[in-house]
């Protein structure tokens, strides 16, 4: 049996962006992938704005919590997908990184989020099918 892949987002706060990213995954993936999140300076909670842009959506990450990232997160995922953390995420031979650049939700409205969080929406979706190809 093979183990199914794993995946990190990091973002600093790990309060909006890859909170939004995980949720997503969880969602679509529905127990196919691992999903973990990080931050470099985590935040004291999730941001209320990027809760309520992804409960429009259906998904529920209000039990959520910004966790700070550890190599020992970064060494157990297949995938790490940097969310504008920098220098601060740790590179590990035979990881795959990918950085998505994309808008800070932090300190914006919920119009200014539904965008970003439709943005990760579609880039989660994509990895999905990268990481679980369908049967031919």
């Amino acid at each position: 049996m093979t183990t199914k892949p794993s995946v990190l987002f990091v973002c600093v706060h790990n309060a909006g962006r890859s909170q939004m990213a995980a949720g997503w995954l969880t969602h679509l993936a529905a127990g196919r992938i691992e999903v973990r999140s990080a931050g470099s300076a985590p935040a004291d909670q999730i941001n209320p704005t990027a809760v309520a842009a992804m409960a429009e959506v259906g998904i529920d990450i209000t039990h959520e919590t910004p966790k700070i990232l550890t190599i020992d997160a970064v060494e157990a995922s297949d995938v790490v997908i940097t969310m504008g953390c920098g220098d601060a995420c740790p590179v590990f031979p035979g990881t795959r990184y990918e950085d998505w650049k994309l808008d800070d939700p932090a300190g914006q409205g919920i119009d200014a989020v539904r965008p970003i969080r439709d943005e990760i929406h579609s880039r989660v979706q994509k990895l999905i099918d990268e990481l679980l190809p369908t049967p031919s």
